[in-house]
């Protein structure tokens, strides 16, 4: 699939959950949220049926998130569907790696492909402040694991906050040179508006919105052509080929803010 600026979009991000068990300073409030009801969310077999019809029109890689996507039950299922799925070459999960160890092996029995997990910060103190609640040994222990189990290429993502963390960049590479990691690193940014991205340090994400290939699904059911855009649009069960081209279509040159949702909703 082309968008109006003609970049072709072959990559769908599928948040599988609102829920998370950690609280993390930038993306969570700690209290006050409104989470989906069970019934709101769609059930895996759905799921299943939108990136069949999306991987015709040209999706080939899906990228699971949530929330945290290992809060879901079952999660290996839902890998192992959409690894059946025809013209899908890549099936990935983005986790923040603290219920990783006890899923690693079913992960990758059930064809998982690769995992990003999320560390900005090597320091247990500094961790359990940005987290609010969480333990890094179990990312620690999550990571292990999925080395144990032959996941190769993992990424670790490491949101840039200057004054916090920024200079643990160097300490995180060797982390990650010694244990098999590649580092991505993340701008510090809010979703109400895009051109307050801090870029004073240097990172490998976000892409710009030049490059942009993705699309987005809600767990929800809502089809987002950009993450920071409000533009968003109910999937039609009877007729999932026609909304996926109209979000396509509807994807901005630019994006400028989204103000409907939070990240945790959508999945970054």
């Amino acid at each position: 699939m082309f968008d109006a600026y003609k970049r072709q979009i072959n990559y769908l991000r599928v948040s599988v959950t609102d829920r998370c068990n950690l609280r993390c300073t930038y993306c969570m409030p700690e209290h006050g949220i409104e989470l989906k009801r069970h019934s709101d969310i769609l059930p895996y077999e759905t799921i299943v049926k939108i990136v069949a019809v999306s991987s015709r029109l040209g999706i080939n890689k899906i990228r699971l998130t949530g929330g945290e996507p290992l809060v879901r039950k079952n999660i290996a299922f839902l890998v192992r569907e959409l690894k059946k799925v025809t013209g899908i070459s890549e099936v990935s999960l983005s986790t923040n790696g603290t219920l990783l160890e006890g899923v690693a092996a079913e992960l990758k029995q059930a064809g998982l492909d690769r995992l990003n997990v999320s560390l900005d910060t090597l320091d247990a103190g500094k961790y359990r402040h940005i987290t609010r609640n969480g333990e890094i040994e179990m990312v620690f222990a999550g990571i292990a694991a999925a080395r144990q189990e032959g996941f190769l290429g993992t990424k670790i993502n490491m949101v840039l906050i200057p004054g916090f963390n920024d200079n643990e960049v160097d300490a995180m590479k060797l982390f990650c040179q010694e244990n098999g990691l590649r580092l991505q690193r993340i701008h510090h940014y809010s979703l109400h508006d895009l051109k307050s991205t801090n870029h004073t340090l240097a990172a490998e994400r976000p892409l710009s919105c030049q490059t942009c290939n993705r699309l987005r699904l809600t767990a929800d059911g809502k089809l987002k052509p950009c993450l920071f855009s409000d533009r968003e649009f109910a999937v039609d069960l009877a007729d999932i080929r026609g909304c996926l081209q109209q979000a396509v279509l509807a994807k901005p040159k630019n994006g400028v803010a989204c103000h409907s949702r939070e990240n945790w909703q959508i999945g970054g």
